[in-house]
């Protein structure tokens, strides 16, 4: 592990909020050249973008490097507007926030626009927003475009790239890096992965490319994004909880399943979880932030969607056997969150026909044969525990299993603190330096009328939990909630609001965040299932009538056929399209010509373009077989482990320097088991330990006491005021069936289509 000299020599100060971000444009035209006016903030800063319209097919981009004042700039646009009198002059076209990025179709470039916006949230003084209105633009004057502008393949390309809805689930910043953890922006580290979360990278890749700046664009998360003040006592502090999905390997359902031949996995994607304090202005802040993963699982496999089969055969490649392409991930996700690499595992372990249990089994050989070839201190820890059959029981409290195995994997990895202090209108991370006694310290900033505090050292995080079922949507976000559930309770204690590391999972406090990841994993699930998450752990937590929770769920599954069966493919075209993985070009084969995007490779480049070959996959004729590329039933014995009850002490390096809970706090997680069951194992976490306690509801109050924690810092959950904001209708059913009059189109009525298409109520 990294010293904690070596740590702070990568810590930088907090992104400035500075006044030359270009934040608010005007777009004006002439008959050859849009002009882009780019004005700071405090409009102090005024710049300008010349984009030629007089080539049809290309795009050449100008950027003046003179900075303007306001009196400067109006000046120039009067110039420009008496030197074109003859042809029309300048007109104002709009007024916009930033640039998406541009991209050519079969003819012209077209140029996509944010002309409305909404602040969602601020992170040290920096604004987050979300899109609320864009636009896209030709490029060429009418009197320059092509033919092929207006012909039948080109208005279908844009209206399936105009079919990405900007306006949902995107956000973005102009001074602060949204794509990059909180700890990661303050690190001089680079991951080699800075564009990973960035989902318009392709879009400005031209642009970029021209002019050696990013003033100009925006960056685009897809994902989602939550900021809420909460109140302990008389004490506030705002939450803010960030899922961004990786453009890699991004896709639908069915379509994108397991891993690719970089180790780029489906559904990848990062949560962050992100509380400090709300201080008057001039007081330094103290800021927490805890990252977690989830992703496919990391194998060769896919599924069929099947306008018949609900649940359509899961097709398990023999095409890697070394595992490269799962090493490979594991690799890139050792680079961006270091070791150790927790891996939980929630998919199912036995069944009548198997299915899930044939993953399960091959994943388990794949990390054991990874393992091997890995030194002790970095191998991947993993922990195989079927979700589905633990919540059947209901003696069993799965949240606070789960929550044990969250303060497990969260004492590992340590969680990121540091207190800032705000310098000349920014924010400044507090250097510190230890006093004689090694307890106490003193600030030494950058700036030279800097006051001194007494203050904390920082916290640093290091490894992450990786948490996979087999859609990563509704077992994962039920984990992930426990996660950072148990996170909670340590950052608020690091900050000093709460007196222990614990909060009560009945408290208001829990509720709250539970309904904001409910919140997020439905977006989630809506982005890559097709429907809302299943929440049924959640509704039961919550106490919802059961019949309700029945109905709900089945509508949600329904919705989830629907969507896959029906609509992913053109789903999966136009995130292609976005991404740049797919280029039209005049001469080759038109995107909806081509077979289902799991069997195409279509993430070409220009003229090296190609269409591989579909590879023959044919359908078990029963449910659970897993087929191989020969389509030979394959199977392997049962997976060996550790020697049972086999002891391994903790090593050494695993401890961190600040780490987040000491060892009082945690004896029982101190000791490291392999250890297996016919059901669940692990090769770092005593699964009888797990299971010893807290399985009944009975034993709540015990669970709470030993696991899960006090009361916070001796407060009732009644002093626990939250201003968390819920969605209204997320759990709501309308029973009011009507009496099937509508038009059915392949089976199923237009309301139903338009209730998968906007995720409204399906009945009125």
């Amino acid at each position: 592990m990294t010293s904690e000299i070596d740590q702070l020599d990568w810590i930088t100060e907090v992104p400035k909020v500075r006044n030359d971000y270009l934040q608010k444009f005007r777009l004006y035209e002439t008959r050859s050249n849009f002009y882009m006016i780019g004005s700071s903030k405090d409009r102090s800063v005024w710049r300008v973008l010349k984009i030629d319209r007089s080539e049809p097919t290309e795009l050449n981009i100008t950027e003046d490097p003179t900075t303007y004042t306001e009196i400067e700039y109006c000046d120039l646009l009067k110039r420009v507007h008496d030197g074109n009198k003859s042809t029309g002059g300048l007109r104002l076209v709009c007024t916009c926030y930033g640039i998406v990025g541009f991209v050519k179709l079969l003819g012209p470039y077209y140029m996509l626009l944010i002309t409305e916006r909404r602040k969602i949230g601020v992170i040290c003084g920096h604004a987050i927003y979300a899109i609320t209105k864009s636009e896209v633009l030709p490029i060429p004057s009418s009197t320059v475009q092509p033919s092929v502008a207006y012909s039948k393949n080109e208005n279908r390309y844009k209206k399936l790239l105009c079919s990405v809805d900007l306006t949902k689930d995107f956000y973005f910043s102009y001074s602060y890096r949204i794509m990059h953890s909180f700890q990661n922006n303050l690190s001089t580290h680079k991951t080699g992965n800075e564009t990973m979360f960035v989902w318009n990278e392709f879009l400005t890749s031209t642009i970029h490319n021209q002019l050696r700046n990013n003033l100009w664009t925006v960056q685009l998360v897809y994902g989602f994004f939550k900021q809420v003040k909460v109140s302990i006592g008389e004490k506030d502090f705002n939450l803010t909880l960030i899922a961004r999905r990786s453009r890699h390997y991004a896709g639908t359902r069915y379509l994108k399943r397991g891993v690719n031949e970089k180790g780029r996995v489906a559904n990848d994607v990062e949560t962050e979880q992100i509380v400090f304090e709300d201080v008057p202005e001039g007081c330094p802040v103290q800021i927490s932030s805890v990252v977690q993963n989830r992703g496919s699982i990391p194998l060769f496999w896919s599924q069929e969607a099947s306008k018949i089969n609900v649940k359509p055969d899961i097709i398990l490649s023999k095409k890697d056997p070394k595992y490269e392409a799962t090493r490979l991930h594991f690799e890139n996700l050792t680079k961006r969150y270091g070791n150790p690499i927790i891996i939980l595992n929630l998919i199912k372990t036995k069944e009548k026909k198997p299915r899930e249990s044939l993953l399960r089994e091959e994943f388990a050989h794949a990390i054991e044969l990874i393992n091997k070839d890995l030194p002790e201190e970095k191998r991947l820890k993993f922990l195989h525990w079927d979700l589905s059959k633990h919540s059947r029981n209901k003696s069993t409290n799965v949240l606070a299993l789960l929550g044990k195995v969250a303060t497990y994997a969260l004492n590992l990895t340590g969680f990121f603190y540091c207190q800032v202090i705000p310098s000349s209108g920014s924010q400044e991370l507090l250097n510190c330096s230890r006093d004689d006694n090694g307890d106490h310290h003193s600030v030494r900033t950058k700036n030279k009328d800097a006051v001194n505090f007494s203050f904390k050292p920082p916290k640093y995080q290091t490894g992450v939990l990786r948490t996979n079922c087999i859609d990563c949507l509704d077992r994962t976000n039920v984990a992930q909630f426990a996660y950072g559930w148990v996170a909670l309770g340590h950052q608020l204690h690091s900050i000093g609001f709460i007196d222990t590391p614990d909060i009560e999972l009945d408290s208001t406090l829990a509720d709250g965040l539970m309904r904001i990841y409910e919140k997020m994993g439905d977006t989630l699930a809506l982005q890559y299932g097709g429907s809302a998450a299943h929440n049924k752990i959640f509704c039961q937590r919550r106490g919802q009538w059961k019949a309700a929770t029945q109905s709900q769920e089945f509508l949600r599954t329904l919705q989830r056929y629907y969507s896959n069966a029906y609509m992913d493919a053109e789903k999966q075209d136009a995130i292609n399209l976005f991404l740049g993985h797919y280029q039209p070009q005049i001469g080759r084969p038109a995107l909806w010509e081509l077979d289902s995007d799991q069997h195409y490779n279509v993430g070409s480049q220009g003229s090296n373009f190609s269409v591989e070959r579909a590879r023959l996959i044919k359908r078990s004729l029963s449910v659970g077989n897993r087929l191989c590329d020969d389509n030979i039933l394959c199977d392997r014995t049962s997976i060996g482990t550790a020697k049972n009850n086999e002891k391994t002490e903790s090593d050494p390096s695993h401890q961190r320097h600040t780490n987040s809970m000491s060892s009082e706090e945690c004896t029982d997680s101190a000791r490291m088991f392999y250890n297996k069951d016919s059901f669940n194992y692990s090769n770092f976490l005593d699964i009888d330990w797990l299971s010893s306690s807290g399985n009944s509801c009975e034993d709540e109050t015990y669970e709470r006491s030993t696991v899960v924690g006090s009361p916070m810092g001796g407060r009732s959950s009644d002093n626990v005021v939250n201003e968390i904001c819920t969605v209204a209708g997320d759990s709501e059913i309308c029973t009011n069936l009507k009496d099937g009059r509508n038009s059915i189109v392949g089976g199923f009525s237009d309301r139903f289509a338009e209730w998968v298409t906007h995720g409204d109520i399906v009945f009125p």
